[in-house]
This record gives structure tokens, C-alpha cells and sequence, in this order.
């Protein structure tokens, strides 16, 4: 539907002022031009105010009057909790207790009669138990005829006469960078829960320690990513102190890699050094920097063509070329999924090539450039040319990019791997506002590297930080 203020098109209502202000031929070209401003101004602040979660990059958050999801009140059919066929999770029996209980029968209560044990009930209870453990290591001292005194060592690490263990910091670890709770908190969660007095210093010590042990992973990952077939990338803004600054991310299935950069484009990717080095197929959403790398192929993400779409079909409604597009992309990304070998063969491949070029035909007639006015002829640049007829010509341009997910298996439809891996730096952001400095942003990126890596191979945040603070690096991200 169009642009609509309650009972208003403005679409149409713009259209129809700018024929008959064409047409006017009683008033002064100054004027004209006025009201030609006036009508231009319009137009993009009802574009801007048109904007949402479905038709643009902006976060379903930003929808004005947005509708939350209803909760089932009973109003169908449907019982509540889990329907027939979902994959529940509940809680097992375990085979061996911590602790067993006996409770014994009070004979008076039965009748009288002679009675033998055969058996019994078992119910179990799951508790949760928050302790303070300290392990006290007693070095032999040995002491010769002559009074040398010979002091038998200490096991690798046990340094101080007390000290925090590896267990305490891989938990201080996993709350502050993966659950992403403000240190203030950690501290006193640690002092009210387990009686264990932690500062904000000794967390934020914590989080470095891990970092510089992290320093073999930078490099594995990138390695990794360098060598593998794809590579999602994505970008976002963050808060340093104040000041904005890049996260950008490389991820795939297997490997994830975050880094702060004070710039945008292809500056910080070159710092970075995954992105001049890969050979693979790159999956992004068409900013300009990711194409300055040209030993890879590209993919685009068609989730925001669909959302780019959605935005011409609401505001331009007389341009069906929008539409027809938008179910096409649809169409074949769903003959994809119904394929066992998830890419479509060469002839299915043609005929979807086909009916996109004519769609893209009709569009060039719907939305012709429009001729430069005499007074511009002289001006030197390009003719201004209006969002959708710029999406339009992405879509004619780099078609290779956008069909790339029907004739490759590996290639995906959209780049919601690269959104999803820094979705929760947003999250990190909402709760803490900003990070205090560079180096905190950096810390950040590298755990949080490594923490979805290991999720990703199948391996839970506390095992993996348990195994880092140990000095190494999970066996299964070597095979």
C-alpha cells in the first residue's frame, strides 16, 4: 500500500500536485521552482516517515506503534504448552545421587503382619548449590644438618599465598562477555552469593588475562577464515568512551572473528587482514568497500533486497516491477531448500535468469531515467536518480551476486549469519552504553571471537574458558 496519514495518499497526493503544477503555465518560474522544493521536501520526509523494520535496515525497536505479539488467551484450540510433535526438555533421573535419603515405613501405620523389604520409590530432587571452595597447597619443608631449609614446589601457577582459581575466573569471564551482566553486578554477585569479595579491577584483570591468552586463537581464526570456502561479513556502529567507532565481523559455519576499528571500510579490513586474503565467496550487503576485494566472488543478501522491495511496493505501487521481483527471489530460494543437493541444476537455473532479466526489462520501462532539465546539461556528474531506480539497477547490475545462492550449495540466500554474530554487541551496548576504551572494545571482540567459535563447534562458553585459563585451546578446533 502506499504512503497513507490516516485517510491520506500521500503517494498519490504528491503525484497529482506535481501534473498540475507541470502544467500551470500562470505563475513565475521562481515560484514554480518553490513549490517544486516544497513538493521534493515532502516527498522524502514521507519516504523517511514510511521507513520500518519490513522495508529498511531498521530494527523492529524503531516501528512506531509497532503490534507486540498477542499471547494465547485461550482464543483457539490449541492447549497451552508444547504441541504434539516438539521436542521438549524436562528433567531425567540421574543414576547417581549426591545425596540418598532413606525414609523408613512407621510399622504401627500398617496392619498387623509379618513384612519383608523388596524394594522402593525413588523421587528426586534438583538443588543448586553456590559455594566458596578453597584449596590450601602445603609445600614440605626440609631443613639439612647445616640448617639449608630445601622447599619441595608449588604446582605451575600457584604464585601467591592466596589467589583467585581458574574456576572463579572462567565464571567471571562467562557472566561479563557472554552474558554480558555489568561488572558492578558480577561483584556483587560473587560477594552476596559465594562470599568470595571480587573488585571491578579483578574482573576487568580477568577479561585481559583471557585476551592475551587468546593470542594464538587471533591468529588461528584468521587463518581459518582465510582458507575456507565463505565468509559472512557485516559492520556495525559501537560506542568507545563517547565516540563511534566499527565492529566488523568475518564468520561462517565453523569460525567467527570481531575487531573495533575507528573506520568503516576497506581501511579497517585491511588491518584486519581476512578479507585481502580470501579467495572464497564473500557474502555482504552490497557496501561499496567489500567490493574493493576482487581475488573473491560475492554474494548479496537478498533479505534486504526483499526489505528494499517492500519499501518501492509501499511507497510506488504503480511500479509492479517491485513486486513481481520480491516473489520471485521468494520462488527460488524455496526450489533451493527443496532440493536435496541445496543448488539448483542449469536449466532451472536459466529459466529463473530468464523471468528475473524480464522483470528487470519491465522495471526499466516503469522507471525510466528521467531526461536532465536544460539547465542541468552543462553540469558535469551524474543524474540524481531516485532509491528505487537505484535498486533497481543493483539488482540488473550485480545479478551473478544475487542468484549466486541457486547454482552454489554453500552460497546462502542472505547474510543473517554476519547480522546474527553482532547482534549481541547491540545487546552489549543497550545494557552497558558504551564501552570505557578501546582496549575494552578489543577484549570484547577477541572472547567473544573465541566464545561463539566454540559454540560453534559444538562446545559450551564455560567448557571453553575452563580449557583456555588451563593454557590451551579446545582439541576439536585442530581437527
Amino acid at each position: 500500500m502506499s504512503m497513507k496519514l490516516e485517510k491520506l495518499n500521500i503517494s498519490q497526493t504528491i503525484a497529482n500536485a506535481t501534473v498540475l503544477l507541470e502544467k500551470e503555465k500562470g505563475i513565475s518560474p521562481a515560484l514554480k521552482a518553490m513549490f517544486q522544493l516544497l513538493l521534493t521536501i515532502i516527498t522524502l520526509l514521507a519516504e523517511r516517515l514510511s521507513l520500518n523494520s519490513n522495508n529498511s535496515s531498521n530494527p523492529p525497536s524503531t516501528d512506531p506503534n509497532r503490534k507486540k505479539k498477542k499471547k494465547n488467551k485461550g482464543n483457539n484450540k490449541r492447549k497451552p504448552g508444547g504441541q504434539p510433535g516438539h521436542n521438549g526438555t524436562n528433567l531425567a533421573p540421574v543414576g547417581n545421587p549426591d545425596n540418598i535419603i532413606s525414609i523408613k515405613l512407621d510399622k504401627r501405620t500398617l496392619p498387623r503382619g509379618n513384612y519383608q523389604e523388596v524394594g522402593f520409590e525413588a523421587r528426586q530432587v534438583v538443588e543448586l548449590e553456590i559455594s566458596r571452595i578453597v584449596t590450601e597447597y602445603r609445600a614440605q619443608i626440609l631443613e639439612d644438618a647445616t640448617g639449608k631449609q630445601f622447599v619441595a614446589p608449588f604446582p605451575e601457577g600457584i604464585t601467591r599465598p592466596i589467589q583467585y582459581g581458574q574456576s572463579i575466573k572462567s565464571h567471571s569471564v562467562y557472566l561479563s562477555q557472554y552474558q554480558l551482566i555489568p561488572y558492578d553486578r558480577i561483584s556483587d554477585y560473587f560477594n552476596s552469593e559465594a562470599k568470595i569479595p571480587i573488585s571491578v579491577g579483578s574482573l576487568f584483570n580477568f577479561n585481559q588475562e583471557a585476551f592475551n591468552k587468546l593470542e594464538q586463537f587471533d591468529t588461528f581464526a584468521k587463518e581459518k577464515l582465510i582458507a575456507s570456502l565463505l565468509i559472512h561479513a557485516d559492520e556495525t556502529g559501537i560506542n568507545v568512551n563517547g565516540k563511534r567507532i566499527w565492529l566488523h565481523c568475518a564468520v561462517n559455519a565453523r569460525w567467527a572473528y570481531f575487531y573495533p576499528h575507528e573506520k568503516r571500510g576497506a581501511e579497517a579490513m585491511d588491518v584486519i587482514g581476512i578479507l585481502p586474503k580470501f579467495n572464497g565467496t564473500l557474502i555482504h550487503d552490497h557496501w561499496k568497500p567489500y567490493y574493493t576485494y576482487t581475488t573473491c566472488d560475492h554474494g548479496l543478501c537478498n533479505a534486504h533486497h526483499i526489505r528494499e522491495l517492500e519499501w518501492v511496493i509501499d511507497n510506488h505501487p504503480r511500479y509492479t516491477w517491485a513486486q513481481s521481483m520480491q516473489d520471485l527471489l521468494r520462488e527460488i530460494n524455496n526450489a533451493v531448500d527443496q532440493t536435496e543437493k541445496n543448488y539448483l541444476d542449469e536449466v532451472t537455473a536459466n529459466a529463473y535468469r530468464l523471468r528475473y532479466r524480464e522483470i528487470i526489462a519491465r522495471g526499466e520501462q516503469q522507471m525510466p531515467i528521467p531526461a536532465p532539465e536544460q539547465n542541468q546539461i552543462k553540469k558535469r556528474g551524474r543524474i540524481k536518480k531516485t532509491k528505487e531506480r537505484n535498486l533497481l539497477e543493483r539488482l540488473r547490475d550485480f545479478e551473478g551476486d544475487t542468484l549466486r545462492f541457486m547454482i552454489i550449495s554453500y552460497v546462502q540466500f542472505t547474510n543473517n549469519a554476519g547480522e546474527n554474530a553482532i547482534r549481541m554487541t547491540k545487546v552489549q551496548q543497550k545494557i552497558s552504553g558504551c564501552f570505557r576504551s578501546l582496549d575494552g572494545a578489543k577484549i570484547f571482540c577477541r572472547i567473544r571471537s573465541y566464545l561463539l567459535t566454540a559454540l560453534n563447534h559444538d562446545i559450551n562458553p564455560t567448557e571453553a574458558l575452563q580449557c583456555l585459563f588451563q593454557g590451551k585451546l579446545p582439541e576439536v578446533f585442530y581437527s
